[in-house]
Protein backbone atom coordinates (compact mmCIF):
# COMPACT_ATOMS: atom_id res chain seq x y z
CA UNK A 1 0.00 0.00 0.00
CA UNK A 2 1.20 3.51 -0.78
CA UNK A 3 1.97 5.47 2.37
CA UNK A 4 1.06 9.11 2.85
CA UNK A 5 4.80 9.96 2.66
CA UNK A 6 5.31 8.26 -0.71
CA UNK A 7 4.90 10.06 -4.02
CA UNK A 8 1.78 8.51 -5.49
CA UNK A 9 2.35 10.33 -8.77
CA UNK A 10 5.89 11.38 -9.63
CA UNK A 11 7.28 13.26 -12.61
CA UNK A 12 10.97 13.80 -13.27
CA UNK A 13 12.35 16.16 -15.90
CA UNK A 14 8.93 16.45 -17.53
CA UNK A 15 9.31 18.40 -20.77
CA UNK A 16 7.07 19.17 -23.74
CA UNK A 17 8.50 21.06 -26.68
CA UNK A 18 6.49 22.38 -29.63
CA UNK A 19 8.91 23.33 -32.44
CA UNK A 20 11.31 25.16 -30.18
CA UNK A 21 8.71 26.43 -27.71
CA UNK A 22 8.74 24.76 -24.28
CA UNK A 23 5.21 24.50 -22.91
CA UNK A 24 6.63 22.54 -19.95
CA UNK A 25 10.33 22.36 -19.19
CA UNK A 26 12.25 20.07 -16.83
CA UNK A 27 9.44 19.80 -14.28
CA UNK A 28 9.81 17.64 -11.18
CA UNK A 29 6.53 16.93 -9.40
CA UNK A 30 5.66 14.74 -6.40
CA UNK A 31 2.00 14.23 -5.49
CA UNK A 32 1.59 12.56 -2.11
CA UNK A 33 -1.05 9.92 -1.54
CA UNK A 34 -4.19 11.20 0.18
CA UNK A 35 -3.41 14.89 -0.35
CA UNK A 36 -4.94 17.71 -2.37
CA UNK A 37 -2.16 19.24 -4.48
CA UNK A 38 -2.89 22.42 -6.43
CA UNK A 39 -1.14 23.49 -9.61
CA UNK A 40 -1.40 27.26 -10.09
CA UNK A 41 0.09 29.94 -12.29
CA UNK A 42 -0.82 32.66 -14.78
CA UNK A 43 -2.55 31.87 -18.08
CA UNK A 44 -0.12 30.14 -20.41
CA UNK A 45 2.02 28.79 -17.57
CA UNK A 46 1.63 25.20 -18.80
CA UNK A 47 -0.84 23.85 -16.24
CA UNK A 48 -3.22 22.11 -18.65
CA UNK A 49 -0.27 20.81 -20.66
CA UNK A 50 1.01 19.18 -17.46
CA UNK A 51 -2.38 17.50 -17.03
CA UNK A 52 -2.27 16.30 -20.64
CA UNK A 53 1.21 14.87 -20.11
CA UNK A 54 0.38 13.14 -16.83
CA UNK A 55 -2.73 11.48 -18.28
CA UNK A 56 -0.92 10.64 -21.53
CA UNK A 57 -3.12 12.76 -23.77
CA UNK A 58 0.20 14.25 -24.92
CA UNK A 59 3.58 12.56 -25.20
CA UNK A 60 6.40 14.16 -23.26
CA UNK A 61 9.49 15.21 -25.21
CA UNK A 62 11.66 14.20 -22.26
CA UNK A 63 11.17 12.94 -18.73
CA UNK A 64 9.54 10.13 -16.80
CA UNK A 65 6.15 9.69 -15.09
CA UNK A 66 5.43 7.08 -12.44
CA UNK A 67 2.03 6.34 -10.93
CA UNK A 68 1.96 4.26 -7.75
CA UNK A 69 5.43 3.00 -8.60
CA UNK A 70 4.63 2.03 -12.19
CA UNK A 71 6.28 3.73 -15.16
CA UNK A 72 3.47 5.19 -17.29
CA UNK A 73 5.64 7.50 -19.42
CA UNK A 74 4.69 5.79 -22.71
CA UNK A 75 1.53 4.03 -21.58
CA UNK A 76 -1.68 4.40 -23.62
CA UNK A 77 -4.22 6.87 -22.24
CA UNK A 78 -6.94 4.25 -21.65
CA UNK A 79 -4.53 2.04 -19.71
CA UNK A 80 -3.56 4.96 -17.49
CA UNK A 81 -7.25 5.60 -16.77
CA UNK A 82 -7.76 1.94 -15.91
CA UNK A 83 -4.94 2.16 -13.39
CA UNK A 84 -7.06 4.79 -11.61
CA UNK A 85 -5.56 8.06 -12.83
CA UNK A 86 -8.62 9.95 -14.11
CA UNK A 87 -9.20 13.59 -15.04
CA UNK A 88 -11.98 16.07 -15.61
CA UNK A 89 -11.85 18.90 -18.17
CA UNK A 90 -12.41 22.67 -18.08
CA UNK A 91 -15.51 22.41 -20.28
CA UNK A 92 -18.47 20.51 -18.89
CA UNK A 93 -18.95 17.27 -20.81
CA UNK A 94 -22.32 15.91 -19.69
CA UNK A 95 -24.94 14.57 -22.10
CA UNK A 96 -27.45 17.45 -22.00
CA UNK A 97 -30.44 15.55 -23.43
CA UNK A 98 -30.16 12.72 -20.88
CA UNK A 99 -31.35 12.85 -17.31
CA UNK A 100 -28.84 13.29 -14.50
CA UNK A 101 -29.33 9.64 -13.52
CA UNK A 102 -28.85 8.46 -17.10
CA UNK A 103 -25.56 10.36 -17.32
CA UNK A 104 -24.30 8.46 -14.29
CA UNK A 105 -25.50 5.13 -15.65
CA UNK A 106 -23.61 5.72 -18.89
CA UNK A 107 -20.44 6.41 -16.88
CA UNK A 108 -20.95 3.25 -14.80
CA UNK A 109 -21.24 0.90 -17.75
CA UNK A 110 -17.52 0.44 -18.36
CA UNK A 111 -16.40 -0.34 -14.78
CA UNK A 112 -19.33 -2.76 -14.56
CA UNK A 113 -18.37 -4.64 -17.70
CA UNK A 114 -21.01 -3.09 -19.97
CA UNK A 115 -18.86 -0.52 -21.77
CA UNK A 116 -18.49 -2.27 -25.12
CA UNK A 117 -22.01 -3.71 -25.31
CA UNK A 118 -24.24 -2.24 -28.01
CA UNK A 119 -27.48 -3.59 -26.58
CA UNK A 120 -28.51 -4.49 -23.07
CA UNK A 121 -31.89 -5.19 -21.53
CA UNK A 122 -33.34 -2.54 -19.26
CA UNK A 123 -32.95 -4.88 -16.28
CA UNK A 124 -29.20 -5.17 -16.92
CA UNK A 125 -28.85 -1.40 -16.73
CA UNK A 126 -31.29 -1.04 -13.82
CA UNK A 127 -28.85 -2.89 -11.60
CA UNK A 128 -26.57 0.15 -11.88
CA UNK A 129 -29.17 2.40 -10.24
CA UNK A 130 -28.14 1.77 -6.63
CA UNK A 131 -24.55 2.85 -7.29
CA UNK A 132 -25.74 5.74 -9.51
CA UNK A 133 -28.01 7.10 -6.78
CA UNK A 134 -25.18 6.76 -4.23
CA UNK A 135 -22.89 8.83 -6.46
CA UNK A 136 -25.57 11.49 -6.88
CA UNK A 137 -25.96 11.71 -3.11
CA UNK A 138 -22.17 12.08 -2.79
CA UNK A 139 -22.25 15.19 -4.98
CA UNK A 140 -25.55 16.51 -3.56
CA UNK A 141 -27.53 15.84 -6.73
CA UNK A 142 -29.94 13.32 -5.26
CA UNK A 143 -32.91 15.64 -5.79
CA UNK A 144 -31.96 16.16 -9.46
CA UNK A 145 -31.82 12.49 -10.54
CA UNK A 146 -34.64 12.81 -13.07
CA UNK A 147 -33.86 16.35 -14.20
CA UNK A 148 -32.57 16.90 -17.72
CA UNK A 149 -28.79 17.42 -17.43
CA UNK A 150 -28.86 20.31 -19.88
CA UNK A 151 -31.24 22.23 -17.60
CA UNK A 152 -28.95 22.14 -14.56
CA UNK A 153 -27.32 25.36 -13.31
CA UNK A 154 -23.64 25.55 -14.25
CA UNK A 155 -22.34 24.60 -10.81
CA UNK A 156 -24.59 21.54 -10.71
CA UNK A 157 -23.35 20.49 -14.15
CA UNK A 158 -19.81 20.57 -12.82
CA UNK A 159 -20.93 18.45 -9.87
CA UNK A 160 -22.49 15.97 -12.31
CA UNK A 161 -19.28 15.85 -14.32
CA UNK A 162 -17.31 15.07 -11.15
CA UNK A 163 -19.83 12.33 -10.31
CA UNK A 164 -19.38 10.74 -13.76
CA UNK A 165 -15.63 10.86 -13.19
CA UNK A 166 -16.05 9.20 -9.79
CA UNK A 167 -18.04 6.45 -11.49
CA UNK A 168 -14.74 5.30 -13.03
CA UNK A 169 -13.51 4.60 -9.48
CA UNK A 170 -10.35 6.73 -9.66
CA UNK A 171 -7.59 6.34 -7.14
CA UNK A 172 -6.32 9.77 -8.15
CA UNK A 173 -8.46 12.54 -9.59
CA UNK A 174 -7.14 15.41 -11.72
CA UNK A 175 -9.52 18.38 -11.71
CA UNK A 176 -8.93 21.02 -14.39
CA UNK A 177 -10.37 24.34 -13.14
CA UNK A 178 -13.45 22.86 -11.43
CA UNK A 179 -14.67 26.33 -10.40
CA UNK A 180 -14.07 28.17 -13.68
CA UNK A 181 -16.87 30.61 -14.56
CA UNK A 182 -18.76 30.13 -11.29
CA UNK A 183 -20.44 32.64 -9.02
CA UNK A 184 -19.81 32.73 -5.28
CA UNK A 185 -22.59 30.28 -4.35
CA UNK A 186 -21.45 27.66 -6.86
CA UNK A 187 -17.81 28.06 -5.78
CA UNK A 188 -18.79 27.33 -2.18
CA UNK A 189 -20.76 24.27 -3.30
CA UNK A 190 -17.97 22.84 -5.48
CA UNK A 191 -15.29 23.60 -2.88
CA UNK A 192 -17.20 21.48 -0.38
CA UNK A 193 -17.69 18.80 -3.05
CA UNK A 194 -13.95 18.61 -3.75
CA UNK A 195 -13.28 18.45 -0.01
CA UNK A 196 -15.60 15.43 0.31
CA UNK A 197 -14.15 13.74 -2.76
CA UNK A 198 -10.62 14.16 -1.41
CA UNK A 199 -11.38 12.30 1.81
CA UNK A 200 -10.90 8.97 0.07
CA UNK A 201 -8.54 9.72 -2.82
CA UNK A 202 -5.63 11.81 -4.01
CA UNK A 203 -6.46 15.00 -5.91
CA UNK A 204 -4.37 17.17 -8.24
CA UNK A 205 -6.21 20.38 -9.07
CA UNK A 206 -5.62 23.26 -11.47
CA UNK A 207 -7.55 26.25 -10.15
CA UNK A 208 -7.42 30.06 -10.40
CA UNK A 209 -9.67 30.72 -7.40
CA UNK A 210 -7.05 31.29 -4.71
CA UNK A 211 -9.54 31.25 -1.86
CA UNK A 212 -10.57 27.72 -2.86
CA UNK A 213 -6.92 26.75 -3.31
CA UNK A 214 -6.14 28.02 0.19
CA UNK A 215 -9.06 26.13 1.74
CA UNK A 216 -8.44 22.82 -0.03
CA UNK A 217 -4.75 22.36 -0.73
CA UNK A 218 -2.18 20.52 1.35
CA UNK A 219 0.54 21.55 -1.08
CA UNK A 220 0.83 23.92 -4.05
CA UNK A 221 3.12 24.03 -7.07
CA UNK A 222 3.42 27.34 -8.92
CA UNK A 223 4.26 27.30 -12.64
CA UNK A 224 5.51 30.19 -14.76
CA UNK A 225 6.41 29.84 -18.44
CA UNK A 226 6.31 26.06 -18.15
CA UNK A 227 8.75 25.79 -15.25
CA UNK A 228 8.35 25.33 -11.52
CA UNK A 229 8.60 28.68 -9.81
CA UNK A 230 7.85 27.63 -6.23
CA UNK A 231 6.31 24.86 -4.16
CA UNK A 232 5.03 24.60 -0.62
CA UNK A 233 2.03 25.26 1.59
CA UNK A 234 -0.32 28.13 0.81
CA UNK A 235 1.30 30.34 3.45
CA UNK A 236 4.76 29.60 2.04
CA UNK A 237 3.64 30.32 -1.51
CA UNK A 238 1.85 33.49 -0.46
CA UNK A 239 5.01 34.80 1.19
CA UNK A 240 7.26 34.09 -1.80
CA UNK A 241 8.33 37.32 -3.51
CA UNK A 242 8.88 35.62 -6.89
CA UNK A 243 5.36 34.21 -6.81
CA UNK A 244 3.88 37.61 -5.97
CA UNK A 245 5.70 39.18 -8.90
CA UNK A 246 4.88 36.46 -11.42
CA UNK A 247 1.38 35.47 -10.39
CA UNK A 248 -0.17 37.59 -7.68
CA UNK A 249 0.58 40.97 -9.22
CA UNK A 250 3.12 42.02 -6.65
CA UNK A 251 0.94 41.64 -3.54
CA UNK A 252 -0.14 38.70 -1.44
CA UNK A 253 -3.84 37.89 -1.53
CA UNK A 254 -5.85 36.03 1.08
Amino acid sequence: MTSSQTAFLQARGLTREFRGFYAVKDLDLDIRAGQVHALIGPNGAGKTTVFNLLTRVLDCTEGQIRFDGEDITRMATHRVARLGLVRSFQISSVFPALSVLENIRVALQRPNGLGMTWWRSRSALDRLDERAHALLLDVQLGDFAHSRAGDLPYGRKRALEIATTLALEPRMLLLDEPMAGMGTEDVVHVTELVRRVARSRTVLMVEHNLKAVAELSDRITVLARGEKLAEGTYDEIRADAEVRRAYLGGTAHA
